[in-house]
């Protein structure tokens, strides 16, 4: 079997493709074009998010069994044209989970504790004790969509810090325990003192926290979102900030990750975002740690042997 990787990738991986018996050509270097013109040639296809796999693509793939994707997520991928051809599609979510769930979680406790303002204050010479008076974590309630593999790590991490776990999952159930409880959406907007999301975007959850979504909290509460900017309607979600719904927010995504294309809009609400003190912005580096780089590799490639071997 002949993959072509097309995204760069930990040092890890061509010692453990070569154990699956693939042959593997590793052309990070390549962009959509250079990929399109040799692909027919390959049963398999490892790829980050360097373009977008659509019909177009999948025309040429002819030979095309698989595609691996070195992350979690699979909206850059036509999922179902994949499938009306026979293509296998699978992702390494399970990599990042520990990565994401870590991230989110230091991202709250610098908000609950002034951490990000406050050492800019010192660094102006500004001693500022009272003002940065931090809040606890143990005692709130957690709300969290999604019940996936960050999800559910997320919840754990949360829980024992001695939080009150709210899980909301349309397509899972019965994995309630004593700490994590599985709760409707209305449970969550009424108890949620911080609300996380944890879904992949697909057309059902493509702008599905709007202005109508937040205003069903029923108290003010502290927003998270480390899955994907477009969920959200980030417009609305400073809307409900400067109402003071939303006493903070955690983002690791936005709307337009691309900073040099943003429209005017954008670049306003970007301009609200990165100058307000109760808002941490990281650059979509939730799972991107030394160690999941190295997991997504172990990950895949288990999933690229065992779909060799036909299981």
């Amino acid at each position: 079997m002949r993959i072509l990787i097309v995204d760069e990738m930990h040092d890890s991986l061509l010692p453990l493709l070569a154990e699956t018996g693939a042959e593997a050509d590793y052309r990070y270097d390549f962009g959509r074009k250079e990929a399109e013109e040799v692909i027919a040639g390959y049963e398999g296809l490892i790829i980050r998010s360097k373009f977008f796999i659509g019909e177009d693509f999948l025309d040429k793939a002819r030979n095309l069994r698989f595609i691996a994707r070195a992350g979690a997520g699979l909206d850059l991928i036509d999922v179902a044209a994949c499938d009306r051809r026979g293509i296998r599609v699978f992702a390494a979510n399970e990599a990042n989970r520990v990565a994401v769930a870590e991230h989110l979680l230091g991202m709250v406790l610098s908000l609950f504790n002034h951490i990000n303002t406050s050492g800019a204050e010192i660094r102006q010479h500004q001693w500022l004790r009272e003002k940065n008076r931090g809040e606890e974590l143990q005692g709130k309630t957690v709300g969290i969509v999604g019940y996936g593999n960050n999800g559910s790590e997320a919840a754990a991490r949360f829980a024992a810090f001695g939080c009150r776990v709210l899980v909301y999952d349309k397509y899972k159930t019965g994995f309630g325990t004593g700490q994590i409880e599985e709760a409707g959406l209305e449970e969550i907007f009424r108890h949620a003192d911080v609300f996380s999301l944890h879904i992949p975007l697909t057309g059902e959850t493509r702008g599905w926290v709007d202005a109508a979504f937040l205003d069903r909290f029923e108290k003010a509460f502290y927003f998270c979102n480390v899955a994907r900017g477009e969920i959200m309607h980030q417009g609305d979600l400073i809307a409900a900030i400067r109402a003071g719904k939303v006493l903070g927010a955690c983002l690791d995504v936005l709307e337009n990750e691309k900073l040099s294309t943003m429209t005017r809009e954008q670049q306003q609400d970007f301009d609200f975002l990165k100058d307000h003190p109760r808002v941490i912005l990281t650059p979509h580096v939730a799972g991107w740690t030394r160690e999941s780089y190295r997991k997504i590799n172990e990950v895949l490639c288990r999933k690229i042997a065992a779909f060799i071997n036909g299981d």
